[in-house]
């Protein structure tokens, strides 16, 4: 019997966890840990200090640390397009839609990434049902089907001199 990471399953490649470890080669983001939402549409990223620049282009900073926000990593890109998007909270605002390389295990595909403020969220990396269909599967029973998160370190305390 086939084990569930070699099952295919309407046309799916890969069968994953609800959690992984994902990577954005082209902005030298790696192994960001990543909620994959078959209920939301589009990717969504952490970032801060959105500022538009000419010739259609955005920079911003990818938080790549949810507690630790100062570790960051300043990316330029090309904006795609503006949408509207509606948050889980019904709050509704304009955010900017980037194209980039995304890396989730063996597969790399072209997705488009919402800019947003995710601070107060759990998951600071969203990926959505646009960016996960035709390659991926989810299984909402497993998290880290791919490849086990490495956990962070908390400093240990300072003894008194």
């Amino acid at each position: 019997m086939a084990s569930t990471r070699e099952v295919q399953f309407n046309g799916a490649r890969l069968v994953i966890g609800w959690r992984e470890m994902v990577s954005f080669p082209e902005w030298g983001v790696m192994d960001l840990p990543a909620k994959n939402d078959t209920g939301a549409k589009t990717t969504a990223m952490d970032v801060a200090n959105i500022e538009k620049l000419t010739g259609n282009r955005v920079r911003f900073d990818v938080v790549l640390h949810r507690t630790r926000r100062h570790l960051r990593k300043t990316v330029t890109a090309h904006i795609v397009r503006t949408t509207r998007v509606r948050s889980s909270n019904g709050h509704t605002e304009e955010r900017y839609l980037v194209e980039t390389l995304m890396q989730l295990g063996p597969i790399s595909k072209r997705i488009e990434v919402s800019l947003v403020s995710r601070r107060n969220m759990l998951s600071r990396t969203l990926i959505g049902r646009s960016a996960l269909q035709e390659d991926f599967l989810v299984d909402a029973r497993h998290k880290y089907l791919i490849r086990k998160r490495t956990p962070t370190r908390k400093a240990s305390p300072k003894k008194p001199r």
